[in-house]
């Protein structure tokens, strides 16, 4: 990999979305180490990840009782285990959605949902390069359309999961699924809202199988620290991905090279 330049010039004014040509020719060349992910992006990243795990293992449990017999205090233990994870998972999303308006660039809800034409058309371009159709891939610093898509879905997901979880939790009396979701237990009954919340939970993991490939594959292509990026925060970008890329430009206020700020 090029070294590292020493220092990174002021940020550069941007007109009408294209950067202007001498602060195009001020970036220094080979890799600059660009700050995308914030902490409660990746906080709430990983928080969710080990959520999803826990909860798809104790749920699985719960629905066919498996490897130890279901005595009461076992039951209660993984049911316990259940929804202190799941009372996680939903203060880690509402910290998400606080983020997607206070959060940088890559991380507040127009980097989501479209709000361009190149974005809406985006998503058919990268699912093109996923299923080997086209070589090029569209250019972007954070989440590309499709990906931010399949974050919209697994949102979804996870909103029903929570909702149809505290109804069936409801149904032993627990709270708040005993008065807050009593109309949903009413309206879909409750084996209809155990297969709700059971095959979210086989989309929640397809999703998250699909997310990991999807990973791997650019990060071996980009060869920029994707992998590595949602641990440290930091992409290893060139000044072509950073002038060419959708959501970049020479105008990014958060460019630091070597842990300084630009």
């Amino acid at each position: 990999m090029t070294a590292l330049p020493e220092a990174i010039p002021a940020a550069a004014p941007v007109v009408d979305g294209a950067a202007d040509d001498d602060a195009v020719a001020a970036l220094p060349a080979g890799r600059l180490r660009l700050y995308v992910w914030q902490v409660p992006v990746r906080v709430t990243h990983w928080v969710t990840a080990g959520c999803i795990v826990v909860l798809s293992l104790t749920g699985g449990y719960i629905a066919d009782p498996f490897l130890i017999p279901p005595g009461g205090s076992v039951m209660g233990t993984v049911r316990l285990i259940h929804m202190i994870t799941a009372f996680t998972l939903l203060v880690s999303g509402m910290l998400r959605v606080w983020w997607l308006i206070v959060g940088n660039r890559f991380a507040r809800w127009s980097a989501f949902f479209p709000t361009s034409r190149t974005q809406a058309t985006e998503m058919f371009r990268q699912a093109a390069f996923y299923a080997f159709l086209t070589r090029e891939h569209p250019k972007v610093l954070g989440h590309n359309q499709l990906a931010a898509s399949a974050y919209i879905v697994l949102w979804a997901l996870l909103l029903v999961e929570t909702i149809t979880g505290f109804a069936l939790d409801g149904l032993v009396g627990a709270e708040p699924g005993a008065t807050g979701f009593w109309w949903i237990r009413e309206i879909f009954g409750p084996q209809t809202i155990r297969l709700i919340h059971h095959a979210c939970m086989w989309a929640i993991l397809a999703i998250a199988l699909f997310h990991i490939y999807s990973c791997v594959l650019i990060d071996h292509i980009e060869r920029n620290g994707l992998m590595s990026s949602i641990f440290s925060g930091y992409k290893y970008v060139s000044r072509e991905e950073i002038v060419e890329a959708r959501d970049g430009g020479t105008d990014l206020s958060g460019l630091r090279v070597n842990g300084r700020e630009g």
